[in-house]
């Protein structure tokens, strides 16, 4: 079992940059698939981004494509979200999620079986 903490969320005017964190415990971060997802006030939790336990090929939704990052650096059990030119519509509760050995839709949340307690992001206008 893994057990994953974000950091890094916080308070940024429209047009602005953070740096989400998810470190995870255990020896075998390497073998999972790192997903990000959130969750908008009176809204469904969305998929944002993915990155694949093997090449740590990327993926993203459409509304992030271009201004989020997605990275891992596997020798400090780290994924981490660059998020730059922030919108208001970007404000939201920011989860991590692992899937281990995880090679399919990665945009589903069922395949996904640990998360994070996640951070907060608001986006001024």
């Amino acid at each position: 079992q893994v057990q994953l903490v974000e950091s890094g969320g916080g308070l940024v005017q429209a047009g602005g940059s953070l740096r989400l964190s998810c470190t995870a415990s255990g020896r075998t971060f390497s073998t999972y698939t790192m997903g990000w997802f959130r969750q908008a006030p009176g809204k469904e939790r969305e998929f944002v981004a993915a990155i694949r336990w093997s090449g740590s090929v990327t993926y993203y939704a459409d509304s992030v494509k271009g201004r989020f990052t997605n990275s891992r650096d596997n020798a400090k059990n780290t994924v981490y979200l660059q998020m730059n030119s922030l919108k208001p519509e970007d404000t939201a509760l920011y989860y991590c999620a692992a899937a281990q050995y995880y090679s399919g839709i990665y945009s589903s949340q069922t395949e996904y079986p640990y998360w994070g307690q996640g951070t907060q992001v608001t986006v001024s206008s």
